[in-house]
């Protein structure tokens, strides 16, 4: 299938003088027909330097211009582009490097210092964010020779957090990423008059797929956030007059407390979403409090990572659902003895659709491993309702077995969570001789507050069974997330350890 269709192009031609892109901190904006310039700019720079189909094409920066500069330039000469994630230590990033052998890097001004450790005879570098790259962007658009560009040629490589185990990258094709948005938009109700605000790092695909991309090709804003803040984003979802955002439960368990938060009522906003991982449900009643569309998705970097559609109504009534599948892709549940769940049952999610990943980049047993038949095995865990809404329950690898019994994490910690005094609650199982494994939940209190643990016991008593009840209460001031402010539970491993 030959693959002919430059979207962005097209969409400059049809919108040239909307705004598509404006940076929060600078407050600059570029149309789609600047865009689209760039783009070209770009991507006659890169031919010019030898930059050919199949090359890599590496980012090291905060979120920037730069992601899509480069993105729809490798998608214009067939060229790969691969977003590294910037919080990541120099050894870290050169394995990454070494895996994916792109031949050019690009490292924002901010990561300047980073040159020397990362660049090598094989590896050249260009400064983002400085005054020549600027002018590179602005250079007068000429032709270049485009080789046959194929929907399944790939478009980006994605590396997982890594955090249990050695990154992956994530293979995405144009197919995959342009059905992604199609299915987003369709399923999701976009258009180009939806402005939305992206503080997630563009390095991942949340960032980069979850609503940017969608918005950019329905026609609508995308505003590039800055570093995140509680009481910056309600202003700018006010001054940029959003319509949708995306955040992750850390960002919201900030925001809401904020003085701002409580005094805006949010005229232009018609949802807000949640992601990355499990929305405690304190979250959806501040939002409910005040009258707010909210509701929580699911996905993950090897699919979509949109999966999911549900009504900001029925969120509301069946808190803690993601919904059903959306139009275009394919969801089923599955247990480990290979047979579908009955209703309320839990299984695996599995995933299907055009939307999905090609494969893992130098890894094909783990390709095998994860994609068989069509479907991607997830290693996440739902259930299933009576009326076919889904309910994440956490992943295979968190699921505890103590003393023969599973135990779902989630739902140990949507209860602590609901305690007054809690701030943040996470449960992992620690090894234990005579259990197997026990509960350990990890708190973090809100200001000022105390709690015992035979308070806390009493509490779980009141809406736990007993195998399902924490044997150790760990406090910290503040429990450590990952890069996409997801709980690194691989940090409270370790913690729990030398406990």
């Amino acid at each position: 299938m030959r693959w002919e269709l430059d979207w962005l192009e097209h969409r400059a031609r049809l919108t040239p003088n909307k705004n598509a892109i404006i940076e929060e901190d600078q407050d600059n904006a570029w149309t789609y027909a600047e865009l689209n310039h760039r783009a070209c700019a770009i991507a006659a720079w890169l031919f010019d330097r030898g930059i050919r189909k199949g090359d890599r094409i590496a980012l090291v920066s905060p979120n920037h211009i730069s992601y899509l500069d480069l993105l729809f330039a490798c998608g214009k000469l067939g060229a790969i582009f691969v977003p590294l994630n910037w919080r990541l230590s120099e050894y870290e990033l050169k394995d990454i490097l070494a895996d994916c052998t792109p031949v050019l890097i690009g490292i924002h001004q901010e990561f300047e210092h980073l040159t020397s450790g990362l660049t090598s005879d094989n590896l050249s570098s260009f400064l983002v964010g400085e005054e020549n790259y600027e002018e590179m962007a602005s250079y007068p658009i000429r032709p270049v020779f485009k080789e046959q560009i194929l929907d399944s040629d790939p478009l980006a490589i994605i590396y997982t957090g890594g955090t249990t185990g050695r990154p992956k990258g994530v293979v995405l094709s144009h197919q995959s990423i342009l059905w992604n948005s199609i299915n987003t938009i369709v399923s999701w109700g976009l258009s180009k008059d939806d402005t939305t605000i992206n503080y997630l790092p563009m390095f991942h695909t949340g960032g980069l797929n979850a609503l940017s991309i969608p918005i950019l090709l329905s026609g609508g804003t995308v505003v590039i956030g800055g570093a995140f803040d509680g009481s910056k984003a309600v202003d700018s979802l006010e001054k940029y007059r959003c319509t949708i955002v995306l955040l992750v439960p850390t960002m919201y368990h900030t925001m809401i407390q904020t003085d701002e938060f409580q005094k805006n009522s949010f005229p232009h906003m018609k949802v807000f979403l949640s992601g990355a991982a499990p929305c405690p449900l304190q979250i959806y009643e501040a939002f409910y409090k005040k009258k707010l569309a909210f509701k929580e998705g699911y996905g993950l970097t090897e699919a979509g990572p949109n999966n999911f559609y549900i009504s900001p109504e029925e969120a509301n009534v069946r808190r803690g659902s993601v919904g059903k599948p959306m139009l275009f892709n394919s969801v089923k549940l599955l247990k480990s003895d290979g047979c579908e769940p009955k209703t309320n049952e839990v299984g695996e999610i599995l995933i299907k659709g055009k939307h999905s990943f090609s494969f893992y980049w130098n890894q094909e047993q783990a390709t095998a491993e994860t994609v068989k038949e069509g479907w991607i095995h997830t290693g996440d865990l739902a259930k299933q309702d009576e009326d076919g809404y889904f309910y994440i329950v956490g992943r295979t690898k968190d699921m505890i077995i103590t003393g023969g019994e599973n135990v779902y994490p989630l739902e140990i910690e949507q209860w602590l969570a609901a305690h007054s005094a809690v701030s943040e609650a996470a449960v992992i199982g620690l090894p234990d001789e005579k259990w197997g494994e026990i509960v350990a939940a990890f708190i973090a209190l809100k200001p000022f507050a105390a709690l015992e643990d035979q308070e806390l016991l009493t509490f779980c008593e009141s809406k736990l069974g007993r195998y399902k009840i924490p044997k150790k209460f760990i406090r910290l001031e503040e429990l450590p997330k990952t890069h996409v402010g997801k709980i690194d539970k691989k940090k409270l491993q370790q913690i729990g350890n030398n406990k």
